[in-house]
């Protein structure tokens, strides 16, 4: 007889590698398809970056190294963390891990009891309350508001907070949202958590170098004071284009760190080798290549901002970083497909566009805000134009009558 841990029926499988699947399986039937819900730029790993993981190979450098990496590694983190964000960090307080994911879910891993209360702010990731659950602990959701740039507002975290809380967590640029917080917006939230020195806070800093203007802030160099309650995560996937290389790497408390590395010893050991070596290139090759990568998003923006602007029923606010619109499709909701089926909610509607525009998009629930879809226009240029010009069509084919 199968019997599953309990635990288990209190998360689900990732909503982007639902739709990711969907989009596979669609194109396996013959059907050309378009995938604007994965979060992944469509750009090659920078050549250095490659040839440095192609070094690797060649020389042999293929064994096991420090669960928690390799000196060369830490030594460019702890550069990138100083030089970037004025961030000071010892050996024993840095990590590299197979992806930020797996660093975030072993932090909560090992410092959540059940019960333990983790603020979220919404919109969100979609992994954050499933891992927090996985852990043991509850999620607290926090709505934030299209008006406020969905940037979280000190006096909403304030009266979140409770005897319980261990954790808040705090992402900027955002995803799905794309928003980033100002200097000021994130020390009116420190300034909050100062007040609270048994709290954690978690800084995903994962998309930091994907922004199309102003500076960035993260917690624990906007307050200093923060610094040794803050683990500040990041790592080379978004804006190195690295994805699949399976490198993120954190700074924070050596207590943390070393927890999180006996957890990671126990599961994963540690990162590949090989990937190692090319986060290392891409730490210390610096990141010109990336004013091209950003002129392209930002045409890219613009070509969902206009199509949005263009399709009644779409609305959505300019985003100032990631690589994602998120859109209010509420003006959809409640119309009549051909088919004849009306569109109750925005999984409705994120599934009529894959039936009927073969584009597919991520629903705003996924992200605890329903009512919206996330568009990813990470994508090439030209495939993101048709897909919106479908995506347009489509919409105009809905109609507002009642359904039969």
């Amino acid at each position: 007889m199968t019997r599953l841990a309990s635990r288990m029926s209190a998360v689900g499988a990732s909503p982007t590698a639902e739709i990711s699947n969907k989009v596979r399986a669609l194109r396996a039937a013959g059907h050309a398809v378009t995938n604007l819900g994965e979060g992944e730029l469509d750009f090659a790993t920078p050549g250095a970056i490659a040839e440095a993981g192609i070094a690797a190979i060649r020389a042999g450098d293929t064994k096991y190294t420090a669960v928690s990496g390799t000196a060369q590694l830490k030594a460019a983190i702890a550069t990138k963390f100083r030089t970037e964000n004025g961030l000071a960090y010892e050996p024993s307080q840095i990590i590299a891990g197979a992806g930020a994911k797996q660093l975030i879910f072993n932090a909560f891993l090992a410092t959540l009891d059940a019960g333990d209360e983790v603020i979220v702010p919404a919109p969100y990731w979609v992994s954050y309350p499933d891992m927090i659950r996985l852990a043991g602990g509850v999620p607290v959701i926090v709505s934030t508001r299209a008006a406020d740039r969905w940037v979280l507002q000190p006096q909403d975290l304030a009266a979140a907070i409770t005897p319980k809380t261990r954790w808040v967590v705090l992402n900027s640029p955002n995803n799905p949202t794309g928003s980033v917080y100002s200097p000021a917006e994130m020390k009116a939230l420190t300034d909050v958590l100062e007040r609270h020195p048994d709290i954690l806070v978690m800084a995903d800093d994962i998309y930091e170098h994907v922004r199309f203007a102003g500076p960035f802030a993260t917690p624990a160099a906007t307050a200093p004071a923060l610094l040794a309650r803050t683990l500040t995560v990041n790592g080379v996937s978004k804006g190195y284009s690295m994805t699949g290389w399976r490198i993120g790497y954190a700074g924070g408390p050596a207590w943390l760190v070393s927890a999180m590395e006996i957890l990671q010893s126990q599961s994963t050991s540690n990162p590949s080798t090989i990937s190692q070596a090319a986060a290392i290139a891409a730490l210390e090759g610096g990141t010109g290549f990336m004013t091209v990568w950003l002129e392209t998003l930002r045409e890219r923006c613009a070509i969902v901002m206009a199509a949005i602007e263009a399709t009644e029923g779409l609305e959505a606010a300019q985003p100032d970083g990631a690589f994602y619109v998120f859109a209010d499709c509420r003006g959809l909701i409640g119309r009549i497909t051909p088919g004849g089926q009306s569109l109750a909610n925005d999984l409705d509607v994120a599934s009529f566009l894959l039936e009927d525009a073969h584009v597919g998009l991520v629903h705003g629930s996924a992200f605890g805000m329903p009512g919206y879809l996330r568009i990813a226009y990470a994508v090439d240029t030209e495939m993101l134009r048709d897909a919106c010009r479908r995506i347009s069509a489509s919409c105009a084919k809905l109609e507002r009558r009642k359904a039969a």
